[in-house]
């Protein structure tokens, strides 16, 4: 054999066995991949949708679903959108995984997705592919931030539902509470998962929206995705399905009676504790009967006295324990309030400058249970709105400070903006951002005013303070009770958008906690729940019944109490009796001649069962967001509601005079404070 031969012969051998590695060990390249669970190849019908092989389309599409596959925003965020190239050839694609998918599987399923396409949708231009845990879509059109909810896909089950009625009832519970929580998400990922009990079954529910859509487009394609399951799905009747995946191309919902996604499920409720029987001591009565004598008689008393001793030991080491696991608590507690108040100081505005902004406090606009507010103007042209404490308000450093940290913490479109505090000798101020048309109570009981507020702007406010409220209950880093929601504590921007203020009677909650007891009752007559009122019970419901409160006001135009002739009459009486004959429009405000008659009566019928006498009764913040933004959601009939009005001077709830001396007794002008000053003191507690 010729020398010459041996390294030809050599790289050969190396290369036979290359080849069978990549055969036998190694995934073919070529290997069919799973197939789509729903996928359409040109949904919006688009004549001459078609591009070849050698197109400068089909170039941009490689790169692109070549940047999808090696993109490390799928890793971190289990969202990548791109274009490339220029129209008419321009591509605009993106991957999405569902929110709860680990990575490694939402790569896998974005790969698959890239190869698998082409095979199913070749030589096409609007192409969409679904898979189990992610999906793919790519166009000529522009896609990014636009809302497709004209093409959907939907899987059923074919099992029944035990109880209909009751799985419906936690359907609509679970996703009004998802979808809000979904749409509030950030640019890169938009996802809510939850469960809730329908009696013996559990329905578990997702809810998504690619991340390039605003909270608003978001959440109306979820509710119109929502809207569509009496049609495709069958519940609410009798035939209804316990799963289904409800698909658009921007958005999807999905539910099932069992756990389907990954994650730490929502604690509706704690679970029930399961108590062992407490250690058997031993006691005289429970020892044996001694014997006759002597050493039994000392035997006892021995045991006894040991018993007694170790017993009371135990007692004190764990007494003990406690104390010091309070004080260490407590230190804890004091060492992060002290840190975080600190890192606020950045809002701190100096005396002097407060002072010149308001020329001396000179423009006053008006004084609450705080103190006086004035108008003031920064170096920088930003008009302020400055409260400044009394001296007689009753007011700490503490309590003052723990105000200025919750409010801090807030921010959301309809909660009026705090820009600072100044806390120097005995001076204390709160900055707020200025509101230059003051209150909703200036506009809506003003017979001149009035007018202004057309149906369409009232029903505008009455949506932001019902987003406001859900903000506070559900979606900020506190959970947040506000205690005091009124017209007055409405302010208006120059939009006439709504902005809740005055937290100084707020109350704040753990995490888990749904209701509490409090021996001062703090808050204005009339807005207040009867539990509250007579029992100092309070929970996120004391809001909703003032919501009711609230909306029933603008609807009418009129107060809690108001003069009806020669004497006064209770609105929730009034407007009862009116719903009651089927006279509802008869109580709408005279000046709306302009507006949606089935819009204002579903209004007045929101604002009643917010304002029923039982808390269980009465909807969540969650539940009255989807009612306002969903006329096709069907409403409970509601009861008699709290504090009605037999007579003109008599206010019942619970078949007992109520301890409260309501508004209806008080002429249009006055309100009652509940104390000197008030406010009360805010505890905070992380979410």
């Amino acid at each position: 054999m010729n020398a010459s031969t041996v390294p030809m012969d050599s790289s050969k051998l190396v290369l036979l066995l290359s080849l069978l590695y990549i055969l036998l060990l190694q995934p073919s390249l070529n290997a069919a991949q799973p197939n789509f669970t729903h996928y359409h190849c040109n949904w919006n019908n688009v004549k001459n949708s078609n591009y070849t092989a050698d197109s400068n389309f089909r170039r941009n599409l490689n790169r692109v679903l070549s940047s999808i596959a090696s993109a490390t925003q799928i890793d971190h965020y289990g969202f990548y959108n791109l274009s490339a190239g220029e129209v008419p050839e321009r591509v605009n694609a993106f991957a999405l995984c569902r929110g709860d998918v680990a990575v490694d599987a939402c790569r896998g399923c974005v790969n698959n997705s890239t190869r698998k396409i082409l095979e199913v949708c070749p030589n096409e231009m609007e192409v969409v592919g679904v898979y189990e845990l992610c999906m793919i879509r790519y166009s000529n059109r522009s896609m990014f931030g636009v809302v497709d909810d004209y093409y959907y896909f939907n899987n059923v089950k074919g099992t029944n539902v035990l109880d209909v009625t009751l799985f419906n009832q936690a359907l609509q519970t679970l996703f009004s509470r998802l979808i809000p929580r979904a749409a509030s998400g950030n640019s890169f990922k938009k996802f809510a998962s939850g469960n809730q009990s329908a009696g013996v079954e559990t329905v578990y529910a997702t809810v998504q929206c690619t991340p390039d859509l605003s909270e608003e487009q978001c959440s109306g394609c979820l509710i119109k995705l929502f809207r569509n399951i009496p049609n495709c799905c069958n519940i609410g009747r009798v035939q209804g399905k316990n799963g289904a995946a409800l698909i658009y191309l921007s958005c999807n919902l999905r539910w099932d009676i069992v756990n389907f996604f990954n994650g730490t499920l929502e604690i509706l409720s704690p679970p029930p504790q399961i108590l062992s029987p407490p250690p058997q001591i031993l006691s005289p009565t429970t020892l044996p009967a001694p014997s006759q004598g002597k050493k039994s008689n000392t035997a006892v008393r021995i045991i006894v006295i040991t018993v007694v001793l170790v017993v009371s030991v135990m007692i004190l080491v764990i007494c003990i324990c406690l104390f010091i696991r309070t004080r260490m608590q407590r230190e804890k507690e004091r060492v992060e309030t002290a840190d975080i108040i600190q890192s606020e100081e950045s809002l701190q505005f100096t005396f002097n400058t407060i002072r010149d902004a308001t020329k001396d406090f000179s423009d006053r606009l008006g004084q609450g249970g705080f103190g006086v507010v004035y108008k003031g103007v920064l170096q920088n042209g930003q008009e302020i709105a400055v409260k400044r404490l009394s001296e007689d308000s009753g007011q700490g450093d503490l309590e003052f400070k723990n105000e200025v940290l919750l409010v801090a913490k807030l921010q959301h479109r309809n909660l009026v903006r705090l820009l600072g505090f100044c806390l120097e000798g005995i001076e204390r101020l709160l900055i707020y951002e200025f509101m230059p048309n003051a209150s909703l109570e200036h506009f809506i009981f003003d017979p001149v005013k009035r007018v202004q507020l057309n149906w369409e702007r009232r029903y505008k406010i009455i949506g932001g303070i019902a987003r406001g409220l859900l903000y506070l209950h559900e979606d900020s880093r506190l959970r947040i009770i506000h205690r005091d929601l009124k017209a007055s504590n409405i302010l208006l921007d120059e939009e006439m958008n709504p902005k809740i203020s005055d937290f100084g009677m707020a109350r704040l909650f753990v995490v888990d906690q749904t209701q509490g007891n409090t021996s001062r009752i703090v808050g204005t007559y009339g807005y207040m729940a009867p539990e509250y009122a007579l029992q100092g019970q309070f929970s996120v419901k004391l809001d909703v019944f003032s919501f009711g409160v609230l909306v029933l006001e603008i609807m009418t135009g009129k107060k809690i109490g108001f003069r009806n002739g020669d004497h006064i009459e209770h609105l929730l009486s009034h407007a009862w009796r009116n719903w009651r004959e089927g006279t509802a429009q008869a109580i709408i405000d005279p000046v709306l001649s302009n507006g949606s008659a089935i819009e204002m009566t579903r209004c007045i019928h929101i604002g009643l069962l917010c304002v029923q006498e039982n808390v269980a009764d009465r909807p969540t913040m969650a539940s009255v967001v989807l009612m306002l933004s969903s006329s096709s959601l069907t409403l409970q009939i509601p009861s008699q509601p709290a504090f009605f009005m037999s007579n003109q001077s008599d206010i019942s709830s619970s078949g007992q005079n109520s301890r409260v001396t309501d508004q209806s007794s008080l002429s249009e002008s006055e309100h009652i404070p509940l104390s000197r000053n008030n406010v009360s003191i805010s505890e905070l507690y992380p979410r």
